[in-house]
């Protein structure tokens, strides 16, 4: 299946991304490994040579069995990170939450799925400062990509893009449901970054919402200059309504549910304000997935 067809999918240009053009491509990875890092959780490390080499942080691709129909349709997963050393894997964190994510957790090294990407748009590039990142659920994966370019670590693309600024500091502010489904913690520290802990019943960290840490950050004396925001559409609808008032960019990354990734099937459009004031409707697989926060109109 390698090499059976190559799309190109145009960015929206408002995240600084304009110009560059991302070509798609379709084949057949396979499963490195499976690791368990939470309750019905995991990362999957996946060769696939021509993804893992042009994707940038926040971007993603799809993925569907090798055999059968059932899920007929591709689900979108975001990137997680490369892997350092080898530039032909990737990695991805995924919740099992219906069939297809339930298929996933029973493959084993070897066995190969269908893979095509990279897809959407990503993250635009760090330009300093304070850094606030806010991640609800299985919200956090974007945000290893996104680090690790900001802080220097390592370059993403084909060729290689202009990280831009390294912030002064960087703040990761992660909420779930409780201890049993916190995920990935460890990968934000071993980067050196400041991370905050919030879940709903107090099992671990603050008790309550991360939204509620997100606040306290914007009205401490060393606020966010900016912040990157992915997870539950009320958690992002919440982000979006702070940092608004607080004066203070934002850029989230939706979650909604794609069925092709490439933008022919209009099923994953959402509300995007328009510079009239007037909303219009955009396909958030190739005009996103990341969108600034004062551009999503969210349903009431």
């Amino acid at each position: 299946m390698n090499d059976t067809y190559a799309t190109t999918a145009a960015c929206i240009p408002p995240l600084g991304l304009a110009g560059q053009v991302f070509t798609a491509v379709h084949e057949r990875a396979t499963v490195v490994s499976q690791q368990s890092v939470a309750r019905d959780t995991y990362r999957m490390r996946l060769r696939c040579a021509d993804v893992a080499r042009q994707i940038l942080p926040g971007q993603f691709f799809m993925l569907r069995p090798i055999e059968g129909d059932d899920p007929l349709l591709g689900r979108p997963f975001a990137l997680l990170d490369v892997v350092p050393g080898d530039p032909e894997s990737l990695d991805f964190g995924y919740h099992i939450v219906g069939k297809f994510t339930g298929l996933l957790a029973t493959l084993k090294p070897g066995n190969a799925v269908e893979i095509w990407g990279p897809l959407g748009n990503g993250f635009p590039a760090c330009d300093g400062g304070h850094l606030a990142i806010v991640a609800g659920g299985i919200g956090q994966t974007p945000f290893v990509a996104v680090l690790r370019e900001a802080l220097g670590l390592h370059r993403y693309g084909s060729p290689p893009r202009d990280p831009g600024l390294k912030p002064q500091r960087t703040t990761v502010c992660y909420g779930a449901r409780t201890r049993e489904l916190v995920a990935g913690v460890d990968w934000f520290e071993e980067l050196g970054v400041d991370v905050r802990m919030a879940t709903d019943d107090g099992s671990l960290g603050y008790r309550g919402f991360v939204t509620d840490l997100l606040e306290g950050l914007l009205k401490s004396d060393d606020p966010p200059t900016r912040v990157l925001c992915c997870g539950p559409e009320p958690m992002m609808r919440a982000v979006a309504r702070l940092t608004a008032a607080a004066g203070v960019p934002c850029w989230l990354s939706l979650e909604t549910p794609m069925a092709c990734g490439f933008g022919a099937c209009f099923s994953c459009v959402t509300r995007i304000r328009q510079d009239d004031g007037t909303w219009d409707y955009r396909r958030v697989c190739v005009e996103g997935p990341i969108f600034p926060a004062e551009r999503v109109v969210f349903e009431e």
